[in-house]
């Protein structure tokens, strides 16, 4: 199986490669200098401006222009074919219920800031208690609803900011 690499280069322009093609490349590098890359016959001075190895991401100036690149691996790849990509994760905004019941306890009021895991109410549903935490860390931004009131399924009870 060939290994392959997907470049993003300035968050638009997209390019897939082969190690093959990579290790084929003609690059000259310097130690104390800009490199040289030779394609089609066309000389092109390179230097690497800025890296974040661990992202993955590097500024590289090409003839005095500078380029954002990030690179994708096999891995990366595989995992955006999925759907499983973190950058595909939604944040969450509205806390609704998850079921019919009646609300017993509302720990937070809009202003709060809270971290993701805090209490915020107590749902009463089927003679079970269910304690609903935040999602993520934020603000308050409303609550509808307050102690004592029964709500439906999928009723809006938090928003946040």
């Amino acid at each position: 199986m060939e290994e392959k690499y997907k470049v993003k280069v300035n968050g638009s322009m997209e390019f897939e490669f082969t190690r093959e093609q990579i290790e084929a490349l003609d690059l000259q590098e310097n130690n104390d200098g800009p490199g040289h890359v030779l394609h089609n016959h066309r000389s092109f001075t390179t230097g690497l401006q800025k890296s974040d190895f661990l992202d993955r991401s590097y500024t590289v100036k090409v003839n005095s222009s500078p380029y954002e690149v990030k690179i994708f691996n096999e891995l990366d790849l595989l995992i955006e074919d999925m759907g499983l990509s973190l950058a595909a994760a939604q944040v969450i905004n509205d806390i609704k219920a998850p079921m019919p019941g009646m609300i017993l306890d509302v720990q937070v009021k809009a202003g709060d800031e809270v971290k993701e895991g805090d209490y915020l109410l107590v749902l009463e549903a089927m003679k079970m208690e269910n304690t609903l935490t935040a999602p993520r860390d934020g603000v308050v931004k409303t609550v509808t609803v307050e102690k004592g009131q029964t709500v439906d399924k999928n009723q809006l009870l938090i928003e946040m900011e």
